[in-house]
């Protein structure tokens, strides 16, 4: 497992702070020192509420990559009572851990795992499983397809995103999907950002930004929202299946709601995504990553109470 100094996960080019697992630039202005001021504060706040939290838990190995503390695994995990194992013999659970679009196959581990078998998240990997558990189409094909369409990279976290008309020559390395009418009477774009645990979804974030920011990574404003209050029990049975076939146990799915129809979209997986998001308040910060961490224990427990039975 990498447990090199965090700094070296960055490499500085000019004004722009490169990651150098992705490859994403991030451009260094006063957004961004705004946003680690506010993620500082953050987890001081975490710092402070896990010293209340016995760290007596079963013991997790995170590999091939341990989590820093901006990934929003890493506070859950405090706050959930987990212990970080200090060796894959220690473990009681593996978390397979690395911010890449896809992996190869896991090692095999007579130990319980999570997102072990999740390898690709591509953005044609989301939009083939969608449709196998909705039955309808989110890849559109952009040499045929009339009309406006949201091209993006297949990679996860570029945020490149943009809104083209077809029909197109496709281009290698996107993928082109339906563009999703999730604009609000106001003229902002609404996302639902819905961490999962085990298929379940505990809590849902609004992202929302101005409508020439849809694909942006920043957003005016962000909302803690009941799951109960935004999806039906056939929507949230849909979350579950499209889980299931990502073999996802824990991650970010990005959900859309068609404006005009109330379907809904799933145009994302992240399985190494960060959080909570900057713009939501500080207390519903602290209250989604308690009722994320208490959603991972419980899940944990179960999966290891299933193997000794």
């Amino acid at each position: 497992m990498t447990t090199t100094a965090w700094w070296r996960d960055f490499h500085l080019d000019g004004h722009v702070v490169q990651v150098r697992k992705t490859g994403a630039r991030i451009p260094i202005d006063g957004g961004i020192v705004s946003e680690c001021v506010a993620w500082l504060g953050y987890h001081a706040r975490i710092e402070l509420a896990r010293r209340s939290v016995p760290s007596d838990g079963p013991r997790v190995w995170f590999t091939p990559d341990r989590p820093r503390p901006w990934y929003l695994i890493w506070p859950v995990v405090q706050l959930a009572g987990l212990q970080m194992a200090a060796s894959p013999e220690a473990a009681d659970l593996v978390f397979s851990f690395e911010d890449v679009t896809c992996v190869p196959e896991a090692a095999p581990s007579a130990r319980p795992h999570l997102n072990a078998h999740c390898l690709d998240t591509s953005k044609s990997r989301v939009a083939a499983v969608f449709e196998a558990v909705s039955g309808r189409a989110l890849a559109v094909d952009p040499a045929r397809w009339a009309g406006p369409m949201a091209v993006k990279s297949e990679t996860n976290g570029a945020h490149d995103g943009r809104v083209l008309t077809g029909p197109v020559a496709p281009e290698p390395g996107l993928a082109y999907q339906r563009l999703i009418d999730n604009v609000a009477e106001d003229g902002c774009v609404e996302d639902l950002r819905c961490p999962s645990v085990g298929g379940e979804v505990p809590v849902v974030f609004l992202k929302r930004r101005p409508l020439e920011d849809r694909f942006a990574n920043h957003n005016s404003e962000v909302r803690l929202l009941d799951p109960d209050a935004v999806f039906t029990p056939e929507e949230r049975d849909l979350i579950r299946r499209f889980c299931a076939g990502m073999r996802l146990d824990w991650g970010g799915i990005d959900v859309l709601r068609d404006r005009k129809t109330s379907d809904l979209w799933i145009v994302d997986v992240n399985k190494t995504d960060m959080g909570p998001p900057i713009a939501l308040p500080m207390a519903d910060k602290l209250k989604a990553t308690r009722t994320l961490a208490h959603a991972l224990r419980a899940h944990v427990d179960a999966r290891l109470t299933s193997v000794e039975t």
